[in-house]
């Protein structure tokens, strides 16, 4: 700050016209910076809004499909139909997914803004007494008065259960946390609540595990469920069920953005999808959504990489799908022949690579009804390439690249002048000669990998990820709502990619719910499946 009285008055009037400028500019910083602040409210007000109006009309939907249900249990007394019985079914999962969704955009809700006071809730029945009770004693950190450091006397405690499930059996733990006041200065002290998977659930870690993996790896709708627990002494609810999965999908997903992530980040990708029927509202009906995969596995190239699989959801089977997943991927895409991928080959960033697998799957078709010389060549060619393959996997990328320059591409190129010769022999019309055509008009695509030891013959990864979902859909036939494809996208990438790397996901995912609540978004790469490998035992039995 200059000495003002050593100035003359036009530099004073020149200094006070410069701290005016200030001045302005930081109301005008200030006025801007308030603007921006208020859209940005003005934003998260719409966006509760609309959840609000989503909620309201989820319970709406929810209340009359109850009466639905109701009605058709009543039509059902005394009266086989095996039609009443199907529809019944696809109503009840129907509901599950309502009610899953509208717990799962509750968590969402309040993670944005906590509410003030706790909701109101219905009166719990109590946990059966027939189980065994497991007690868990929650002393102080400290044993003296944190305020004054005086002696602490035992008066009281808070009791609180939680039921939880190990294989096959329930127990309650309760948890004891003694009080303490303090002899000088009548300070209560007493250790901090245990935290839950989700807030004031009653369902620990374990049991909400074994609801998730039941649901999507084992294909048990939730209402199933529900009567195996009864069964077993135990009446949860199918919406009580419901709502632990919306809030254990809400808590889970950072880890899903993070696999996502960890996927999309590799220079190799295999891609596949798969048709999942979804329950049209309203109509009874269902129409047929997909799920896509992408497998991120180098492990057969004798990389260290952890191996892991997204799933991603979609309502129809368009291009924009894959090429919106793959909008910032950059390197070979291990693929089938779908259209839909072809608009990112054409970028430069992508280049595919075929799957022989599915080009001998051409031939082994027409060899299984009608053999012929032809098809057994075919196959006893594309057999050889395999058997090179077989001796090679997980070895180093360099030995792959300069063993497949050196056996693979004289086959390669052999085979390519036998196909082009039997088809100048076959009828334009007939299979087989489609069938050497699709291999042909790929060659470039299919003879790839011989260039770089990173990549594979096939896309047999993506392949093998996707058998859990065509189990699936024998066991539960169809999805409830687009949300319900959504989640189960998510619970499949969590799963499929625990399973990748030789964990159980049920132990998985009982240690995750037991931690994530506790860990900040900063931490949840030390949840990834790969990360929690070396801690947890591999149970392969269970995770094959």
């Amino acid at each position: 700050m200059p000495d003002l009285d050593a100035l003359d008055r036009e530099a004073l009037l020149t200094l006070l016209q410069a701290h005016q400028e200030q001045l302005r500019s930081l109301a005008a910083a200030h006025e801007d910076e308030l603007r921006s602040l208020e859209t940005e409210l003005e934003s998260h007000r719409q966006t509760l809004s609309q959840q609000d109006v989503q909620l309201r009309s989820s319970s709406e939907q929810i209340e009359h499909l109850k009466l639905i249900i109701e009605k058709l249990k009543r039509r059902m007394f005394g009266v086989k139909s095996e039609k009443i019985v199907v529809q019944l079914e696809q109503l009840e999962l129907h509901l599950e997914e309502l009610e899953t969704t509208q717990a799962e955009m509750q968590a969402a809700v309040e993670r944005v803004v906590p509410a003030d006071e706790p909701k109101a809730r219905s009166r719990r029945k109590p946990l059966p007494e027939h189980l065994p009770r497991e007690v868990v004693t929650h002393l102080p950190h400290r044993n003296c008065c944190p305020d004054c450091g005086g002696q602490l006397r035992h008066f009281g405690e808070d009791v609180s259960e939680q039921l939880e499930y190990i294989p096959d059996s329930f127990k309650v733990i309760r948890h004891v946390r003694p009080k303490f006041a303090c002899n000088e200065c009548d300070r209560v002290v007493e250790a901090p609540a245990p935290s839950r998977p989700i807030e004031r659930g009653l369902a620990g870690p374990g049991l909400l595990a074994h609801v998730l993996v039941s649901k999507f790896a084992d294909h048990l709708p939730l209402y199933r469920q529900s009567e195996i627990y009864a069964r077993q002494g135990v009446a949860i609810e199918r919406s009580t069920l419901a709502g632990w999965v919306g809030g254990a999908s809400e808590l889970l997903s950072p880890l899903v953005d993070a696999i996502q992530k960890h996927v999309l980040a590799g220079d190799k990708l295999h891609a596949d999808d798969t048709p999942i029927p979804v329950l049209a509202p309203g109509s009874g009906k269902t129409r047929t959504a997909r799920l896509w995969t992408y497998v991120r596995d180098d492990r057969p190239a004798g990389q260290n990489t952890a191996p892991a699989v997204w799933f991603a959801y979609s309502e129809d089977r368009k291009g924009e799908h894959p090429q919106r997943h793959l909008k910032n991927f950059k390197g070979a895409l291990q693929a089938d022949a779908y259209a839909g991928f072809h608009p990112l080959y054409g970028e430069g960033d992508i280049y595919e690579v075929a799957c022989w697998a599915h080009a001998r799957r051409k031939f082994h078709e027409i060899h299984a009804i009608h053999a012929s010389p032809t098809t057994t060549e075919a196959l006893a060619r594309i057999g050889a390439l395999y058997g090179i393959e077989d001796e090679i996997r997980g070895k180093p990328v360099d030995l792959r690249s300069a063993i497949r320059q050196a056996r693979a591409r004289p086959l390669l190129d052999s085979m390519r002048r036998w196909l082009e010769a039997s088809l100048a022999r076959l009828s334009r019309k007939s299979d087989t000669a489609a069938a050497i055509r699709y291999a042909l008009s790929r060659w470039p695509a299919l003879t790839r990998y011989t260039d770089d030891g990173r990549l594979e013959i096939d896309n047999s990864a993506a392949e093998r990820a996707l058998r859990a979902v065509a189990l699936g859909r024998k066991n539960y036939l169809f999805a409830g709502s687009d949300c319900g494809g959504e989640r189960a996208a998510a619970i499949y990438s969590l799963i499929g990619s625990a399973k990748l790397n030789g964990l159980d996901p049920e132990l998985y995912l009982r240690t995750v719910l037991s931690q994530i609540a506790d860990h900040p978004v900063s931490r949840i790469e030390e949840l990834l499946p790969w990360n929690l490998a070396a801690s947890l035992k591999p149970n392969l039995t269970r995770a094959a």
